[in-house]
């Protein structure tokens, strides 16, 4: 047989379950970290509950994925996981399903892993929406999933850091409202809503445009030009002000 035959009959079996993301409709990928669990917590022994260098790391990979191919408006991250936000016009490997999972779990994992210094793992998932109000609630539901988190992780970890042990600690807050963490913790002295923004909210990353001179290499005349960069927002807005911001965006040319 030919190894243009042989080729052609092989490829069958690699294409026969690609898929494709709709053309116009938005894509957010979600990567998450695997077993960063063990990772955080035995392996490299980060601060609990929140370490500023992990999230450091966390930050950095979303830059990294905002920048490595793909057509991106927006992208959050909280915790191990963070959401890429693709412009409904991204083309990229003809918007194979298989090519995006496999690409942006493959690149956080070379971002992560190679900063840290140790072997890291993440998986993808993707969502596809036809309306921008599907986009937004998305980015809302992650938010609150963030805050929820945060205030289980610094309750959790109060009652640890006063002697009560781990068993204890998850029981003790079993059932408990928001409101009734939140008071929780003021016993331990702590305002849940003057812990760091990045903590309780997570962070986003948008690209902003701004404007430098250069030279025309022509006529030598310096002329203004555009350049783009990601900015890093530690300080985001929460509920319906998240939502108008995340709305603000899904217009923008990216």
């Amino acid at each position: 047989m030919k190894f243009e035959e042989l080729d052609a009959q092989m490829r069958v079996f690699e294409t026969a379950q690609d898929s494709f993301a709709a053309a116009a409709h938005w894509v957010v990928a979600r990567v998450d970290g695997r077993n960063f669990t063990r990772l955080t917590k035995e392996t490299c022994d980060f601060e609990a509950p929140f370490d500023p260098r992990f999230h450091s790391l966390m930050v950095e990979t979303t830059k990294h994925l905002m920048a490595c191919g793909f057509r991106t408006v927006y992208a959050y991250t909280q915790s191990d996981e963070i959401s890429i936000l693709l412009h409904p016009e991204d083309r990229a490997f003809e918007r194979k399903t298989r090519k995006l999972i496999s690409i942006l779990a493959a690149e956080a994992v070379a971002s992560f892993s190679s900063q840290l210094g140790h072997p890291a793992a993440f998986d993808c998932r993707l969502s596809q929406f036809t309306e921008t109000s599907d986009v937004v609630n998305y980015f809302r539901w992650r938010q609150e999933d963030a805050r929820r988190n945060a205030l289980n992780a610094h309750c959790y970890w109060a009652l640890r850091k006063s002697g009560v042990l781990p068993s204890q600690a998850a029981d003790e807050t079993r059932g408990f409202s928001l409101n009734k963490k939140v008071e929780l913790l003021k016993r331990f002295e702590i305002d849940f809503e003057r812990i760091p923004a990045w903590q309780r909210l997570g962070a986003g990353a948008v690209w902003k445009t701004y404007e430098v001179s250069g030279k025309n290499p022509m006529t030598g005349e310096m002329v203004p030009t555009e350049r783009r960069q990601i900015q890093v927002l530690l300080e985001l807005e929460q509920g319906t002000k998240y939502g108008a911001f995340v709305s603000s965006l899904l217009g923008v040319k990216a």
